[in-house]
């Protein structure tokens, strides 16, 4: 790997200051080359130590890049001097979450300033940034940033994550997609950001939230075995949501290009995984706790765990003295008074009318509270602009105006309203000042709130202790029910913000609750939030990338698709594409062969309407089975009847019908049974319980064989069909116990068989009649594409090398298609196959007419088209 690094970048950051402040000591470049994991070449060390030192490089560290639509620095900008100046926000997640990361841990941070800045600085502003922050800022245009930040981001994803559908069309809300070029285009200038952070194929990535959810696509593309983590910080909306999205494949298989997937819920985690089913027809399972999901070969792994706080960060600004002051005044102002504390954003999404409304009927509902219980709402200004913010805002203001001039007095504002900022100190000293706390937002990812007030309630350092935490101290939560804090605040009134009338009942019930009672359910939220802190959720969620990326140097990667359609395809080492050369060089040695074809999804399309084999697929075979050293069989699942229709043309070939329970070596000979024949009586017990359960699901489908029954639910919903399944195989394992039958659940069907039937048993059987007739194969083929050819590649795997031959016969066994199997070979697809087969087959029919006289000249240099190797 060539690290892309900007040279500029690097030498600026040993050049002359962009203020009078800044140091001008060298910093180490960047690493130019990758030669191996952990092996850097390039650099010169010797250029900055001293003429007289003779101490060694210094040992790089693990570096971990964060990657966040903003970056974690405050800029401002002097209007005299025009100089810039740049402190750390050390209240940003982006700083706290480092406390998870041990001390031989490097932080690079990847994102964009909050502010513009001009071209000619730029390159001097990213120089001071990361060399006193390692920061490497994004610099989007305005323009850009507008239709990628306003337009897009806000416009379309955040609403949407927040289950609001665009059926409004005169406000403009149809899909743009020039707004999504905006997207991918900014999120490719972060992937190239990124790019020039990574110092070693052991970097770690960790990209947050949904303005980046093209990133892992972009950066897996210029690093194949990138270790990428992605952590969305919004709620997830179900699938039925999500699915009117316009791009929404592009954006789920982008995500999948990560190594891990984090969600603040498993509500959340639920919705992207019946996404990934129901869309991209991808299963998932849980393993040992952890769930995974099968892409191409890759597993990308699940994570829930929800953010939490710095504690420390917070206990700092509690004890100093400005908050402390703040505190005594708030006490003087509301003395005497209940205080209900609300901390939002201005957002359509926060409920804060809805709080209002609640508040108007308690007050309205509980004359005795008039004049002793005041609301104290925090309006955090809004993060994005737009006609939905100001008429939330207006009405906000309408609500708080009419309670305070119904309920008030000339000494009484039952509810205060503070828009201007509100620094976070003062924040503080609210929540510590605040009885009760209340956050009603109708949808919100995670909202950190509860978990301040519940730190700030507890008290100072002194009383901090997670195992004894202060007796005298309560806090009283009321949560809706729809933020991603609420699961884990089990000791909160949990309301619904729809329901005002639920919302001004629980505001009463919290007012009055005992104080035993307010306490036990303050120790119990405070063992919960001082433990799962925000330097937790880091560690943990490192830790979890870390395993996601074990097995990365264990496979190997081919890169395949376009544009955001672009995937890696992880496949174990010895995997490889068949080349017509290989097989045909063998071929022409060999002295006897066996070749053993699948039919649907080998030698006819799956998606073919047309089930029945081409003319081509007839001729190809007739001509491999006209070789006498040819014995050629099609093993399928379909029935014999079907089988023998469609190759009745063909005189030689072998058929295995229903997965080998029939067996006819060629056209001229009877049909055998490949196990001892059966009664009937397992389909009567069995054909009641399949249309039980056919009947109760909507498109699914009995098929019914000469030897097997076969419940297809391809049709049906996706997550009904698949419950559906594991019960009918439950139900059908239960009556059928006793029964000389085996129940399997495959892709899509529920099969009941005779015991001891399988592709890989039938193969088995006549490979072994082969070598007992005399005919041991030296040559062994066997081409399919789904679950029930497995069972053929690992038995002609295994009796290549068992004591079965004398000689070890060459073995092809091969899958259709780039994916997890026991085959040591792959073609793509079945136009492949056909074109493999013939290229085979021509040199059986030039053996033929050479045998008769005639010659022919035939090349095998060329490959099969789209089947080079990389």
């Amino acid at each position: 790997m060539v690290s892309m690094s900007c040279p500029d970048l690097l030498t600026l950051c040993s050049q002359s200051d962009l203020t009078s402040e800044i140091d001008t000591n060298p910093i180490r470049p960047l690493p130019r080359v990758v030669t191996s994991p952990a092996l850097i070449s390039g650099p010169n060390w010797d250029l900055f130590t001293s003429d007289n030192s003779d101490s060694s490089p210094p040992p790089l560290l693990k570096r971990k890049i964060i990657v966040a639509n903003f970056l974690p620095v405050v800029a401002n900008r002097d209007s005299v001097s025009e100089k810039w100046s740049f402190s750390l926000d050390k209240d940003s997640i982006l700083v706290q979450l480092t406390d998870g990361f041990g001390e031989d841990v490097e932080v690079v941070y990847v994102g964009s300033l909050k502010c513009e800045v001009e071209l000619v600085d730029q390159e001097r502003v990213a120089s001071v940034l990361f060399r006193d922050f390692k920061c490497i800022p994004t610099f989007l245009s305005p323009d850009l940033h507008r239709r990628y930040y306003h337009g897009f981001c806000k416009q379309f994803l955040w609403p949407l994550f927040h289950y609001m559908l665009p059926i409004c069309l005169e406000k403009g809300e149809l899909f743009d997609r020039t707004l999504f070029q905006a997207y991918v285009s900014a999120n490719k200038i972060f992937a190239d950001k990124i790019m020039e952070g990574i110092n070693s194929d052991d970097d770690f990535v960790w990209v947050h939230d949904y303005h980046l959810m093209l990133v892992p696509t972009l950066l897996r593309k210029k690093l194949n075995r990138v270790k990428l983590g992605f952590f969305l910080h919004s709620p997830f909306p179900s699938s039925e949501i999500y699915r009117t999205l316009p791009v929404r494949e592009e954006i789920l298989k982008s995500l999948l290009n990560a190594d891990l997937i984090g969600f603040q819920t498993f509500d959340y985690a639920r919705h992207f995984l019946s996404c990934c089913s129901r869309m991209l027809g991808l299963d998932y399972e849980s393993k040992r706790g952890y769930i995974g999901i099968e892409y191409f070969g890759r597993t990308v792994s699940i994570k829930i765990l929800s953010v939490g706080v710095h504690v420390g960060r917070i206990e700092s600004v509690f004890n100093e003295s400005k908050t402390v002051q703040k505190i005594r005044e708030i006490g003087e102002r509301f003395k005497g008074k209940t205080l209900i504390l609300g901390v939002d954003d201005m957002d359509i999404f926060k409920g804060i009318s809805l709080k209002l409304l609640g508040f108007e009927i308690l007050l309205e509902r509980n004359p005795k509270l008039r004049g002793k219980v005041v609301l104290v709402q925090i309006v955090n200004p809004a993060r994005s602009s737009g006609k939905d913010v100001q008429e939330a805002r207006k009405e906000a203001i309408l609500v708080s105006k009419r309670i305070n001039s119904q309920y008030g007095s000339p000494n009484y504002d039952p509810l205060v309203l503070i828009e201007e900022p509100v620094p976070f100190y003062e924040k503080i000293a609210y929540y510590a000042s605040s009885e009760y706390c209340i956050v009603n937002a109708v949808r919100d990812g995670m909202n950190l709130v509860p978990y301040e007030y519940i730190i700030c309630r507890q008290g100072t350092t002194q009383n901090a202790n997670p195992q004894n935490p202060n007796p005298n101290s309560t806090s009283t939560l009321i949560v809706s029910e729809f933020v991603g804090c609420s699961p884990s605040l089990s000791g909160a009134f949990r309301v619904n913000p729809w329901s005002v009338d639920d919302v001004a009942d629980a505001m009463y019930r919290a007012i009055n609750l005992s104080i035993s009672e307010k306490q036990m359910r303050h120790e119990k939220h405070y063992k919960y939030v001082s433990s799962h802190h925000v330097a937790y959720w880091a560690k943990s969620f490192s830790q979890d990338l870390e395993r996601a990326c074990k097995d990365h140097y264990n496979r190997r990667c081919w890169a395949i698709g376009f544009g955001l359609g672009f995937r890696v395809v992880a496949l174990q080492p010895g995997f490889r594409k068949l080349s017509l050369d290989h097989v045909a060089s063998v071929y022409k040695k060999s002295v006897k062969r066996a070749i053993f074809l699948d039919y649907d999804g080998t030698i006819v399309p799956e998606s073919s309407i047309n089930k029945a084999p081409s003319e081509d697929v007839i001729a190809i075979l007739n001509n491999l089975c006209a070789d006498p050293k040819n014995t050629v069989f099609v093993v399928s699942g379909r029935g014999r009847d079907s089988l023998d229709g469609w190759f009745s043309s063909c005189d030689e070939l072998g058929i295995a019908a229903e997965h080998g329970y029939f067996i006819r070596w060629s056209k001229g000979r009877e049909w055998e049974t490949g196990t001892p024949a059966l009664n009937g009586d397992w389909k009567k017990v069995a054909e009641p319980v399949m249309n039980l359960y056919m009947e109760t699901t909507d498109g699914s489908a009995i098929e019914t064989k000469e030897s097997a029954l076969v419940w297809h639910h391809q049709y049906a919903d996706y997550d009904f069909g698949s419950c559906q399944a594991k019960e009918l195989l439950n139900h059908l394992e239960s009556v059928l116990a006793n029964e000389p039958v085996m129940v399997k659940r495959g892709q899509h069907i529920v099969e009941v068989k005779p015991q001891g039937v399988s592709k890989g048993l039938v193969v088995e059987k006549l490979i072994e009649k082969m070598v007992e007739d005399g005919s041991a194969p030296d040559f062994l083929m066997c081409i399919g594409d789904d679950r029930s050819d497995e069972d053929m590649f690992e038995i002609i795997n295994g009796k290549a090398s068992s004591d079965l031959f004398t000689v070890p016969p060459e073995v092809f066994a091969c899958s259709v298609g780039q994916k997890p199997t026991k085959a040591k070979y792959y073609v793509d697809d079945t136009s492949e196959v056909i074109r493999l087969l013939k290229g085979i087959s021509v040199i059986s029919n030039r053996k033929e007419k050479e045998s008769g006289g005639v010659r022919s000249r035939v090349s095998f240099k060329m490959p099969i088209e789209g089947l080079d190797y990389y």
